[in-house]
């Protein structure tokens, strides 16, 4: 089965990330099986969210269902079995070098994926994804040679990648396009109304080359929940409370704009949301963040899955368009990850210098990185 246009991921509900409040086992596994009953049908997970606990918590919560009736989604790529996590920065790549040489990819690759399998209770995986890659998983052939090997041994149908686990990875995206199209089938970025740059910058690059696009964070940091407003209290751990002061005031100074196309339309600001990604050149499916704000006025996690499952075939209009672009237009707002033309020194996990090939790339898709991937103002 190929990825839906709705779907959703293993992060929700803050047991595996930390935002919102933290869901019991329970209502959890619970939400997964609303999500399906309610016509969502594809999952999404990644080995590394609670060291394999989520997705042995979604297989258990999927185990009701036919295998055939949805589509399973898996990442893999943070070395978790052989390390321990380094605080803020999590788990290394399986690529650091200081873990291994290229000769262990592929075994890395099939131990990963088969452990994977295993927690979840199923033999295949409709969709395997390279999981924050570093600066070498993004262009080794070594690393895609063997994520093709267990394609091909009937591991997972399609393969894709997920960079991350901030926004950036432009340059990266589209190099590993360029260069390894035949086995990328999939690419999941961050892109909503609010977020539209970088992300947009590559969505002509995955048609060109026939790759699909899954978006995350579709919800802004669940501005776009409607929940969120000026004083929302974060939780001391919740990855939201580390943006720069002031964004959920200007989220909601934004969302108020889009407001009237909303009700134009009759579709809560999710769905508009999600409209507007599925619009988008080469984006074919969308999984929001679906968050259970703390507060008692806080809308019900199950409210956002039924919104989602509820998105309309909605298509925006020139006029709509217009306006989106100029309320959500949000280029140079952030130092970006991945190739950075203002990185200096050695390569760090998440962000490197533009290389020489990196430049060509920008080259060959008219990308001024000093004056297209930097940032310009906070």
């Amino acid at each position: 089965m190929d990825v839906t246009r709705t779907a959703f991921g293993s992060w929700n509900g803050g047991r595996f990330m930390h935002f919102g409040m933290k869901l019991d086992e329970e209502r959890w596994v619970a939400m997964v099986r609303r999500a399906w009953n309610a016509g969502i049908r594809t999952f999404v997970t990644a080995d590394v969210y609670g060291g394999g606990q989520a997705d042995e918590l979604l297989g258990r919560a999927l185990s009701e269902f036919p295998r055939e009736s949805y589509c399973l989604v898996g990442a893999i790529g943070h070395d978790f079995y052989a390390t321990r996590r380094d605080g803020a920065k999590g788990f290394p790549r399986f690529t650091d070098p200081g873990l291994r040489s290229p000769r262990d990819y592929g075994s890395y690759v099939r131990m990963a994926v088969d452990r994977s399998l295993e927690r979840l209770g199923t033999d295949r995986l409709d969709l395997l994804l390279l999981h924050n890659p570093d600066s070498i998983g993004f262009g080794s052939d070594v690393v895609w040679e063997s994520m093709r090997r267990v394609r091909d041994e009937g591991m997972a149908a399609k393969l894709g990648v997920a960079p991350g686990p901030a926004n950036g990875f432009t340059l990266d995206l589209l190099q590993c396009f360029d260069r390894f199209a035949e086995v990328i089938d999939w690419a999941m970025l961050i892109l909503s109304p609010l977020e539209p740059w970088p992300g947009r910058m590559v969505l002509s690059a995955a048609e060109t080359h026939q790759v699909a696009i899954l978006t995350r964070v579709v919800d802004h940091g669940g501005i776009f929940h409607d929940d969120v407003r000026p004083g929302h209290p974060f939780g001391p751990s919740d990855h939201r409370s580390f943006r720069p002061a002031g964004w959920v005031e200007a989220g909601c100074g934004k969302l108020e704009q889009l407001r009237p196309i909303c009700q134009k339309h009759g579709v809560t600001p999710l769905q508009l949301a999600c409209a507007w990604n599925l619009q988008q050149t080469a984006v074919r499916s969308v999984v929001p963040t679906l968050i259970q704000e703390v507060g008692e006025e806080s809308k019900p996690m199950e409210a956002k899955v039924d919104e989602l499952a509820g998105l309309p075939e909605l298509v925006l209009d020139e006029s709509d368009l217009r306006r989106i672009a100029e309320v959500g237009d949000n280029t140079g707002c952030m130092a970006l990850k991945g190739a950075n033309p203002n990185h200096e020194g050695e390569p760090e996990p998440d962000r490197w210098a533009v290389s020489v090939d990196l430049a060509e790339t920008a080259r060959l898709w008219r990308i001024d990185p000093k004056q297209d991937l930097s940032m310009r103002h906070s």
